[in-house]
Protein backbone atom coordinates (compact mmCIF):
# COMPACT_ATOMS: atom_id res chain seq x y z
CA UNK A 1 0.00 0.00 0.00
CA UNK A 2 1.22 3.45 -0.86
CA UNK A 3 0.98 6.49 1.32
CA UNK A 4 2.03 10.04 0.73
CA UNK A 5 1.70 12.28 3.74
CA UNK A 6 2.26 16.02 3.50
CA UNK A 7 2.91 18.43 6.32
CA UNK A 8 4.39 21.85 6.90
CA UNK A 9 1.64 24.08 5.59
CA UNK A 10 0.25 26.97 7.56
CA UNK A 11 -0.48 30.68 7.58
CA UNK A 12 2.29 33.17 6.96
CA UNK A 13 2.62 36.83 6.13
CA UNK A 14 3.86 37.98 2.73
CA UNK A 15 7.61 37.59 2.54
CA UNK A 16 7.62 34.62 4.87
CA UNK A 17 8.86 31.08 4.30
CA UNK A 18 7.55 27.57 4.72
CA UNK A 19 9.03 24.14 4.20
CA UNK A 20 6.61 21.47 3.07
CA UNK A 21 7.39 17.84 3.80
CA UNK A 22 6.19 14.75 1.93
CA UNK A 23 6.88 11.33 3.40
CA UNK A 24 6.57 8.57 0.83
CA UNK A 25 5.73 5.11 2.13
CA UNK A 26 5.63 2.60 -0.65
CA UNK A 27 7.08 -0.67 -1.73
CA UNK A 28 6.47 0.31 -5.35
CA UNK A 29 9.12 2.23 -7.21
CA UNK A 30 8.10 5.61 -8.49
CA UNK A 31 10.44 7.52 -10.70
CA UNK A 32 9.31 11.00 -9.75
CA UNK A 33 7.71 12.80 -6.86
CA UNK A 34 6.12 16.13 -7.56
CA UNK A 35 4.62 19.03 -5.68
CA UNK A 36 1.45 20.49 -7.09
CA UNK A 37 -0.82 23.26 -5.89
CA UNK A 38 -4.37 24.32 -6.41
CA UNK A 39 -5.77 27.73 -5.63
CA UNK A 40 -9.52 28.22 -5.15
CA UNK A 41 -11.26 28.22 -8.52
CA UNK A 42 -8.10 27.36 -10.41
CA UNK A 43 -6.69 24.24 -11.98
CA UNK A 44 -4.08 22.16 -10.21
CA UNK A 45 -0.59 23.06 -11.43
CA UNK A 46 2.84 21.56 -11.15
CA UNK A 47 5.24 23.38 -8.87
CA UNK A 48 8.33 21.17 -8.75
CA UNK A 49 9.44 17.64 -9.55
CA UNK A 50 12.35 15.48 -8.42
CA UNK A 51 13.52 12.08 -9.59
CA UNK A 52 13.68 9.24 -7.09
CA UNK A 53 17.47 9.45 -6.88
CA UNK A 54 17.45 13.24 -6.82
CA UNK A 55 19.47 13.67 -9.98
CA UNK A 56 16.76 15.37 -12.01
CA UNK A 57 14.87 18.37 -10.71
CA UNK A 58 12.40 20.71 -12.29
CA UNK A 59 10.68 23.81 -10.93
CA UNK A 60 8.05 25.95 -12.57
CA UNK A 61 10.08 28.74 -14.17
CA UNK A 62 8.11 31.53 -12.52
CA UNK A 63 8.75 29.98 -9.10
CA UNK A 64 12.26 28.59 -9.32
CA UNK A 65 13.88 31.66 -7.78
CA UNK A 66 11.78 31.21 -4.62
CA UNK A 67 10.91 27.51 -4.42
CA UNK A 68 13.34 24.59 -4.16
CA UNK A 69 12.64 20.87 -4.11
CA UNK A 70 14.96 18.40 -2.44
CA UNK A 71 15.09 14.77 -1.41
CA UNK A 72 16.29 12.82 1.60
CA UNK A 73 16.39 9.38 0.07
CA UNK A 74 17.24 7.65 3.33
CA UNK A 75 14.09 9.05 4.90
CA UNK A 76 11.92 8.67 1.80
CA UNK A 77 11.12 12.33 2.23
CA UNK A 78 10.71 15.10 -0.32
CA UNK A 79 10.82 18.74 0.73
CA UNK A 80 9.61 21.94 -0.87
CA UNK A 81 11.30 25.03 0.51
CA UNK A 82 9.23 28.12 -0.25
CA UNK A 83 10.66 31.58 0.33
CA UNK A 84 9.40 35.12 -0.23
CA UNK A 85 5.84 33.92 -0.23
CA UNK A 86 3.12 36.17 -1.57
CA UNK A 87 -0.66 36.03 -1.60
CA UNK A 88 -0.68 34.34 -5.00
CA UNK A 89 1.01 31.31 -3.41
CA UNK A 90 -2.09 30.61 -1.33
CA UNK A 91 -3.63 27.23 -2.03
CA UNK A 92 -3.65 23.55 -1.24
CA UNK A 93 -0.32 21.90 -1.86
CA UNK A 94 -0.12 18.22 -2.75
CA UNK A 95 2.67 15.78 -3.31
CA UNK A 96 2.23 12.98 -5.80
CA UNK A 97 4.19 10.02 -7.14
CA UNK A 98 4.50 9.08 -10.79
CA UNK A 99 6.48 6.89 -13.12
CA UNK A 100 7.73 9.46 -15.59
CA UNK A 101 8.70 13.08 -15.84
CA UNK A 102 5.60 15.16 -16.38
CA UNK A 103 4.03 18.41 -15.19
CA UNK A 104 0.55 17.10 -15.98
CA UNK A 105 -1.22 16.10 -12.76
CA UNK A 106 -3.05 13.37 -14.69
CA UNK A 107 0.24 11.51 -15.08
CA UNK A 108 0.63 11.09 -11.33
CA UNK A 109 -1.06 8.05 -9.87
CA UNK A 110 -0.72 8.41 -6.11
CA UNK A 111 -1.61 11.59 -4.18
CA UNK A 112 -1.38 12.77 -0.64
CA UNK A 113 -4.19 14.51 1.17
CA UNK A 114 -2.69 17.97 0.77
CA UNK A 115 -1.52 20.69 3.12
CA UNK A 116 -2.96 24.20 3.13
CA UNK A 117 -0.76 27.23 2.60
CA UNK A 118 -2.26 30.64 3.30
CA UNK A 119 -0.34 33.84 2.72
CA UNK A 120 -2.01 36.96 4.04
CA UNK A 121 -1.26 40.08 5.97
Amino acid sequence: QVHLVESGGGSVQPGGSLRLVCVVSTATHFSYVGWFRQAPGKAREGVALISSLGGHKWSKPSLESRFAISLNDAKNTVYLQMNSLNTEDTGMYYCAAGRRFSVDPNDFVIWGQGTQVTVSS
